[in-house]
């Protein structure tokens, strides 16, 4: 068969996702393509989306700012995204649309590609920076995945405290401040900052400093414009292993293509392609 796959979004010019689906496409040997579908703020949101009913497309991904204003078109959400109260990634099976969040999951593979065996002691500790979308998908997969200490450090607690609701299996989640999280920083075996601090046009931001980093401590940036953050760059001098956003980019959209095509994608080296890409070679 051919795959009808699409984005939907605003704005999507300059998307990578289909470079990345194009690849997936061509190392799964599997035919179809990945378009883009940029609906404007001004656009009917209705009538975008009977057209993508009346081309009968077999899935496409989601992106701001209809995450949440996808959900009511939609016949089903697994519970990911129902937990998430938002979608990145549809697929039309058996006469209906189903709705997933892969953002999650995605992380997760994209640091177990990088750090295995971090996983093998789920008492570390982490801390999780911010409690937007993207924090709420990553502590929802930490939890499940078994992690026992996954403290939030956030500008306003009250967002963090929603996101702690979704334990589970984490016993030890604390809501912290940045000035507490900053002055604890040495507590923690993994960092991970999910606000939109340090993107580019802002790079000479960071959330905050680092200091008596402990030691093998992993530092992580879901910011993937630029490559390397001022907050990267920061941990990195003060001895930290670092994970760059943009494998998590590639592995939420490598479940995402699981999730249409029940194809798992070898990854091999598009980290570094992409990664060549962004840096403009």
């Amino acid at each position: 068969m051919d795959y009808r796959l699409k984005l939907i979004g605003y704005p999507i010019q300059h998307s990578l996702s289909p470079w990345i689906h194009n690849k997936f496409l061509e190392r799964t040997y599997l035919k179809g393509t990945y378009t883009l579908h940029e609906i404007s703020l001004d656009a009917s949101f209705d009538e975008n989306i009977l057209t993508l009913k009346k081309e009968e497309v077999d899935g496409f991904n989601v992106t701001v700012p209809y995450k949440e204003e996808i959900i009511p078109y939609l016949d089903m959400l697994d519970e990911t995204a129902k937990q998430m109260g938002a979608v990145n990634t549809v697929v039309y099976r058996e006469g209906k649309w189903i709705g997933y969040n892969t953002d999650g999951i995605g992380y997760l593979r994209s640091l177990e590609s990088k750090y295995p065996t971090f996983f093998q002691d789920k008492s570390k500790r982490i801390l999780l920076i911010g409690a937007g979308g993207a924090a709420r998908g990553i502590y929802y997969a930490l939890d499940r995945a078994g992690f026992d200490c996954i403290d939030i450090a956030n500008r306003t607690k009250v967002s963090a405290e929603e996101i702690a609701k979704l334990a589970t299996l984490s016993r030890n989640t604390k809501v912290v401040s940045l000035k507490e999280a900053e002055e604890g920083i040495g507590n923690y075996d993994l960092i991970i900052q999910t606000t939109s601090v340090g993107m580019k046009p802002n790079v000479d931001t960071s959330i905050f400093s680092f200091s008596q980093l402990k030691e093998n401590a992993i530092a992580s940036d879901i910011v993937y414009q630029p490559l390397q953050t001022k907050f990267l760059k920061e941990a990195e001098k003060n001895g930290a292993a670092i994970h760059y956003g943009h494998t998590m980019l590639l592995y939420q959209a490598q479940y995402a293509f699981e999730i249409w095509t029940n194809k798992k994608v070898p990854m091999d080296d598009l980290d570094l392609q992409l990664q060549a890409i962004l840096e403009g070679r």
